[in-house]
């Protein structure tokens, strides 16, 4: 079981203890730190879902294999920005992941493929739509 520091000015820090978090799982937080990466802390956290609720996704592509997990991101309804500078080296498999993304996405989910500058792509599910869509522009790759 781990204890979380809780302020309290007027006394000074306060444990609250947390039995949901094992002693041992996660990277140790240390005081004063400014960010955490929640990803590495709860790789597998449960994230209860209600109804119109999205959950945004960061993924890197180093390879093709990278792929799969995405499209189970978008097609369970989730928004994801894909980092693809690691492909732009390899043209071939930059292409395939590219196109593998955008024909499940487009045109079996009727979602969306964003470019987002010169390395990333958005990946919206059908229940999302960009602006530049609705207003009849295009932004596709």
């Amino acid at each position: 079981m781990r204890a979380v520091v809780a302020k309290d000015k007027a006394r000074g820090p306060r444990w609250i203890e947390m039995p949901s978090i094992p002693d041992d799982e996660g990277a140790v937080m240390e005081p004063g730190q400014n960010y955490h990466d929640l990803a590495d802390r709860y790789p597998n956290a449960p994230v209860s879902r209600g109804a119109g609720d999205a959950i945004v996704h960061r993924a890197v592509l180093d390879d093709i294999t990278g792929v799969t997990m995405v499209m189970d991101w978008v097609s369970d309804g989730d928004l994801v920005i894909v980092e693809m500078s690691r492909l732009l080296s390899r043209e071939l498999e930059l292409q395939t992941a590219v196109e593998r993304l955008r024909g499940f996405i487009e045109d079996d989910l009727c979602g969306e493929v964003v470019r987002l500058g010169d390395s990333r792509l958005l990946l919206l599910p059908s229940d999302f739509e960009s602006i530049q869509k609705s207003e009849g522009a295009s932004m596709y790759i």
